[in-house]
């Protein structure tokens, strides 16, 4: 069986034709220009899909909430806009006569860890994935867990800090992602050095000595630590499979994985934090596992 896989993200979309071993034999990477729309985005996709040849199914992970059963859109927010209802998986199976699936890019990173990556070994394991914000997903049995509406693990909008006196717009609540996600670490660090645009930066500075950064990101992994030890307590998994770029650093992953067992009850300590294993992969080597059963 040959796959077309692709993953849509807010600044890139990936593209690959592989197998159900998850051998990848061509892969694209190209700019998803997300703010000109969804309808511009599945078009774009579908044009560098037609550079392909040669598969049978095509699987799809996208940003936004997904109806994974009807491979639609339930919701995106502004980093694409009128996304919201497009029927992904109706427009591109029209384009190229071949079944589709569609599924969130958290939920298929999960399935990409659990068939070819850090997951593997576990039947019941979390995803976080920590960037823009923080997305979800969760293996129990070796199955994703969806909820009754099918967008469950919104874990990014769990409330990590008491509410305001006056709460404002959601985006001003006091959500897990508005202080553990790598949005949130470089807003610190550029109140402390303009120059720390991103995580890369950050890491290169304190790896120089950089004391102010170094005390700032301890700061920051206590922030991630909290959310994990209660997603722990709740859900008691084997291991918590982390990804994003800013996860790339095993040394912090080791850190995050001590200062979050330091926070949990003594009978939850068995817990594995594992980096995830399959980088910018994880989307379309994900996508491709929906049709490995």
């Amino acid at each position: 069986m040959k796959i077309l896989a692709a993953d849509i993200g807010g600044t890139n979309t990936k593209l690959c034709l592989c197998d159900e071993t998850g051998h990848i034999e061509r892969f694209t990477e190209y700019a998803t220009e997300s703010g000109k729309g969804g309808p511009h985005v599945v078009q774009r996709l579908m044009e560098h899909m037609a550079a392909y040849e040669g598969y049978d199914r095509i699987a799809i992970s996208t940003a936004g909430q997904v109806n994974a059963e009807e491979g639609y859109i339930v919701y995106a927010n502004a980093n694409i806009p009128h996304y919201t209802g497009m029927q992904v998986a109706r427009i591109v199976g029209e384009r190229f006569g071949v079944p589709v699936k569609v599924e969130n890019d958290v939920n298929a990173a999960a399935l990409g860890e659990a068939c070819f990556g850090a997951g593997k070994p576990y039947s019941h394991f979390l995803c976080l994935t920590f960037g823009t914000g923080i997305g979800g997903a969760i293996v129990i049995g070796g199955q994703l867990y969806k909820g009754a509406d099918g967008v469950a693990a919104e874990f990014g909008h769990m409330f990590t800090h008491p509410l305001p006196d006056a709460a404002g717009s959601e985006g001003m609540l006091p959500y897990y992602e508005r202080f553990a996600s790598t949005t949130a670490l470089v807003k610190l660090a550029r109140q402390v050095d303009p120059d720390c645009v991103d995580g890369r930066t950050i890491f290169s500075k304190i790896n120089n000595g950089d004391d102010r950064l170094e005390q700032l990101l301890s700061g920051w992994i206590d922030e991630v630590s909290i959310g994990l030890a209660s997603l722990i307590h709740v859900f008691n998994p084997a291991a918590i499979v982390v990804g994003g770029g800013v996860m790339e650093q095993l040394e912090l992953v080791r850190q995050v994985e001590a200062r979050t067992k330091e926070l949990v009850m003594s009978s939850f300590r068995g817990v594995r934090i594992l980096p995830a294993q399959l980088g910018n992969k994880a989307g379309v080597l994900g996508a491709a596992s929906l049709y490995v059963s």
